[in-house]
């Protein structure tokens, strides 16, 4: 006789059977349209990055030149208020960042070509202060020999500069991307405000409207406060930093002032780079090592304020960035673009926690 499947219930239940939920102990199962979709994501983000990778004479200095124009943006409206048009304040603002950014480079680059010209002569110097650890080094050299290893110590040499022209090479863009730059930095300046509306424009809900000019607002203010602030912040750095070195004696205090105010638009890597400098030169320029280590030691203080209390404390207000996600972004786009890329990793992503915060809000239904 053939039972239906609700006798059969009834009857475990009489029979002091529970019942097994079903819908509680199902496990998940992910279908194949999701792993079909996932790995297409992978594939086109591992695609974009090789073609920003490959391509990078190209992407770089136009997203160099979008991000450094939506900083800029703010006084071109500024100058809009007192009539001046858009393209001859783009022309007006290009031209005196251009001057800020030439007086630096002339304040770094006289002490450098001075000591670059006195390298053989420097080289003899460190190497007579760095005397003081020949007793640490045999001392190496013995335990080296009593766990059986080669027993011979090289003496100290100076490295090579075969690497300085890559290096150079590298760190300068070549004359077709500063122009690239350049150009695409004025005419967006010049044109942002139509490209904003035809941004908007291109959504027809209203909805998306509002939020898409609601992120290019707040992309616009955040990204001209951090420039200000960080701009601010390091050119106090480096005006301390100046008067370090000539309360310590350190030959041209200006242009490692500058130096510093220069290196610590990059994230981590530019602190740690200076410290370097200030330690080479003041072992070479002090009569001991102990005098020279003074103005690295408060380098490095005046660095872990800023960088732990001064910059979080101002620019935290604005946009909160995670310690974390700043050290992988830096490291993703040095990486990929080299020193212009870790400049502009805080900025993009401080542009990726906006987009991010509108398209996906924290009071969205979140997956367990």
């Amino acid at each position: 006789m053939r039972a239906f499947p609700s006798e059969i219930l009834l009857g475990n239940a009489l029979e002091g059977t529970p019942v097994p939920d079903s819908k509680a102990e199902t496990p998940p199962v992910v279908g194949r349209a999701e792993v079909v979709a996932s790995a297409l994501v992978a594939l086109l983000v591992i695609v974009i990055v090789a073609v920003l990778y490959l391509a990078r004479a190209f992407f770089l200095p136009i997203t160099m030149a979008f991000i450094v124009g939506t900083m800029l943006s703010p006084a071109a409206n500024l100058l809009e208020r007192y009539r001046i048009p858009r393209a001859l304040g783009a022309v007006l603002i290009v031209i005196a960042v251009g001057a800020a950014v030439t007086f630096m480079v002339g304040l770094i680059a006289s002490p450098a070509m001075e000591w670059s010209s006195r390298l053989p002569e420097l080289g003899a110097i460190l190497r007579d202060k760095l005397h003081v650890f020949d007793r640490p080094l045999a001392l190496w050299q013995e335990l080296q020999s009593m766990v059986g290893g080669s027993g011979t110590l090289a003496s100290f040499q100076l490295p090579k500069f075969e690497w300085v022209q890559p290096t150079l090479e590298f760190l300068s863009p070549t004359f077709a991307e500063f122009l690239l730059f350049i150009a695409t930095l004025i005419l967006f300046i010049a044109s942002w405000k139509d490209l904003r509306r035809a941004l908007v424009m291109t959504f027809s809900e209203r909805e998306a409207r509002l939020r898409t000019l609601r992120i290019l607002n707040e992309i616009e203010t955040h990204l001209g406060n951090y420039l200000l602030t960080v701009t601010m912040i390091n050119v106090g750095v480096g005006i301390v930093t100046g008067a370090i070195c000539a309360a310590t004696g350190m030959p041209n205090p200006a242009g490692l002032g500058a130096l510093a105010a220069t290196l610590n638009f990059i994230p981590i890597i530019g602190p740690v780079a200076m410290f370097v400098v200030l330690v080479a030169v003041g072992i070479i320029s002090s009569p001991t090592i102990g005098a020279g280590l003074i103005a690295p030691a408060c380098f490095a203080v005046v660095t872990f304020m800023e960088g732990h209390f001064v910059t979080p404390t101002i620019v935290g207000r604005r946009l909160s960035l995670n310690a974390l996600a700043v050290f992988l972004a830096l490291a993703f786009w040095t990486w990929l673009w080299g020193p212009m890329g870790a400049f502009l990793s805080s900025p993009l992503l401080i542009v990726g926690l906006i987009v991010k915060e509108h398209l996906m809000p924290d009071n969205s239904p979140q997956l367990p």
